[in-house]
């Protein structure tokens, strides 16, 4: 532990090898001061991009695509808004690398990083400091709050300020403050919603001020994909979770249901596109996307390595960009 002196080299050693427990930390810029670091060099550039958790882009650029493209049939002889189009997908990427950073920060100073398989975390490795990552999470927050309020502006639709304020709060406490719902299960039921429903329906809205049954129903496939994206993830570090007293949806149900999950989650959404195509038929073109979800579901079946599942989960957000850019398209045009 970093500035604490051990009585002979030996212990210097154990010290520098693992990495301490984080007692009492909760989540917040409070506790984050008391908690201790780990001895590593400073974070560099690409330790940064790293933290913003790049492969999992895709969740908030396919919502939006799907809910353009439903939002423009919604306006039949009406132009198309570009710009409201883009402001959306900002406020998604605002929201989805803030909460990377945010989990990164929360996650470490509770201690949950201490031991990970997956890719380092900035907080829980000691290579930046929290309160740099809390800054950073807020900043993308304050990106997708001034989008989102660009939008207000301009659609003149401002309960909009409301929705944009209750996925910040839920992005926040989805592994913040003393009881993140994440710990306890309801982090599907968080992407689901905000990731698929919420922005699904919101990029259609702000392109037609309504919204249809084709944004309703491709937002349900978009939020199984990115349920399908975390349990993927939490089936990765499910020992390690267990052991913090994470208790992700993968953890509460046990490694084979959760498998099973995820199966049911990466396959419902094609009967979705299959569904679609009977009122657009390009829809069907979306069934490609099975050649990368079937060896994802196999990989998540029998794989047995946390390698294995960094490859599923990386499969997956290829999926969902293509199943929402595709979908958006068809029913666009």
């Amino acid at each position: 532990m970093a500035g604490v002196a051990r009585p002979n080299a030996q212990r210097q050693k154990s010290a520098s090898s693992q990495h301490p427990r984080r007692p009492g930390a909760s989540g917040n810029p409070a506790k984050a001061a008391q908690a201790p670091t780990v001895a590593r060099g400073p974070a560099t550039f690409r330790d940064w991009v790293g933290g913003a958790r790049l492969r999992t882009l895709p969740l908030a650029i396919a919502p939006v695509a799907l809910g353009t493209g439903a939002g423009i049939i919604a306006i039949p002889g009406e132009a198309w808004h570009p710009w409201r189009a883009l402001l959306a997908l900002v406020v998604a990427l605002g929201l989805q690398v803030g909460v990377n950073y945010a989990n990164d920060y929360s996650d470490g100073i509770r201690g949950t990083d201490d031991v990970r398989v997956g890719p380092a975390r900035l907080t829980g490795s000691g290579a930046a400091k929290p309160r740099h990552v809390l800054i950073v999470a807020l900043s993308f927050f304050g990106v997708a709050a001034v989008a989102g309020l660009a939008l207000t502006i301009i659609t003149q639709q401002w309960w909009l300020i409301a929705v944009g304020a209750v996925a910040i709060v839920a992005a926040w406490f989805y592994t913040g403050g003393r009881r993140p719902y994440g710990y306890y299960g309801l982090g599907e039921l968080f992407v689901f919603v905000f990731f698929g429903l919420v922005a699904t329906a919101g990029s259609a809205f702000v392109q037609a001020l309504t919204v249809n049954t084709e944004a309703w129903v491709g937002g349900v496939g978009i939020g199984l994909l990115a349920c399908a994206v975390l349990m993927a993830n939490n089936l990765r570090d499910v020992k390690q979770d267990k052991a913090a007293k994470k208790r992700t949806l993968a953890v509460l149900v046990g490694p084979t249901v959760g498998r099973i999950l995820y199966v049911v989650f990466m396959l419902v959404p094609f009967g979705i596109a299959w569904a679609f195509s009977l009122l657009y038929p390009t829809a069907i073109l979306v069934l490609f996307a099975l050649l990368a979800a079937l060896p994802a579901c196999a990989i998540v079946v029998w794989g047995k390595t946390p390698r294995e599942l960094i490859t599923a989960l990386q499969l997956t957000s290829l999926v969902a960009l293509v199943y929402g850019i595709g979908l958006g398209l068809a029913i666009a045009f």
